[in-house]
């Protein structure tokens, strides 16, 4: 116990700070990994997508992502995880323990990461990440990778049984899921139908008890879910947030900008041709 106290007061007793930002370490070794994140400088590659990593650990958990490894395993159900973390919220489904609340409406989340995202995405209007190709603005940062894919077309995620490969984690989950049978599946005890994600099952339950907890703050509208509330909201706002690359065109939602990319890419094709 008492090592263990000593390896905690040296983290207020830290002598090495970084020039750069002021963070403190208490060996030069942290210090050393630190300062990458400043040069840029990530020694540590992956052998199938070529992502790098400032961290040999870094490299670890993601190599995790191809081969499959989940050495986290729930000991209340079958499930396994890749990061301990994951398991550790995991583990609150079980126990319907969600400590985080949202300041500005009732919401309980079972992490801080998710009650931030809800709070930046449903009550604010800050989109800070910038598109380098197209200039739209995201939220947060793991939309804009997201988003980014849409133009690099870039599908680094392989799946293991198939030639498959998919632009995010996410997706290729749902495929090992649907087309692998490999993951569990959420299944409503009503109607019996089966859902790829947890999320999914909620907003779908929330349909046979007639739940719409997301009120638009311009009129009486109630929706089910928080997408369907944003998508609304976009009637009463003149804030056009999506526009083409091809030309100066913008648009309130995705879906608009998308068909209209769409016919715009066909009449420059077009166009080209004929020149």
């Amino acid at each position: 116990m008492k090592t263990y106290l000593t390896r905690h007061m040296n983290i207020h007793t830290s002598r090495y700070k970084c020039s750069k930002c002021g963070k403190c370490y208490r060996d030069t070794g942290g210090l050393a990994v630190h300062r990458r994140i400043h040069s840029g400088d990530k020694p540590f590659g992956c052998s199938v997508c070529g992502k790098r990593f400032t961290r040999a650990t870094s490299l670890t958990v993601h190599s995790r992502i191809h081969s499959g490894e989940k050495p986290y395993k729930c000991r209340l159900c079958d499930k396994a995880f890749a990061l301990s973390g994951n398991l550790t919220v995991h583990l609150r489904m079980h126990t319907g323990d969600k400590p985080y609340k949202c300041s500005l409406c009732d919401k309980s989340f079972s992490t801080t990461s998710q009650m931030r995202i809800h709070e930046r995405r449903i009550h604010s209007n800050i989109r800070s990440h910038s598109c380098f190709y197209c200039g739209n603005q995201f939220v947060t940062v793991t939309d804009l990778k997201r988003h980014v894919c849409v133009h690099t077309r870039a599908k680094p995620f392989l799946c293991r049984h198939c030639s498959e490969c998919f632009g995010t984690v996410r997706q290729l989950k749902i495929h090992l899921l649907m087309s692998h049978n490999e993951g569990t599946w959420f299944t409503c005890h009503i109607c019996l139908k089966k859902f790829s994600t947890k999320c999914h099952l909620k907003e779908h339950m929330q349909r046979h008890e007639g739940v719409k907890s997301y009120v638009c703050d311009e009129c009486p509208k109630r929706f089910y879910r928080a997408f369907e509330l944003k998508q609304h909201q976009l009637v009463h706002s003149d804030y056009r947030q999506f526009s083409c690359f091809l030309c100066s065109a913008t648009f309130k939602s995705k879906q608009g900008a998308k068909k209209h990319i769409m016919k715009c890419s066909a009449v420059d094709v077009t166009s080209t041709c004929v020149l």
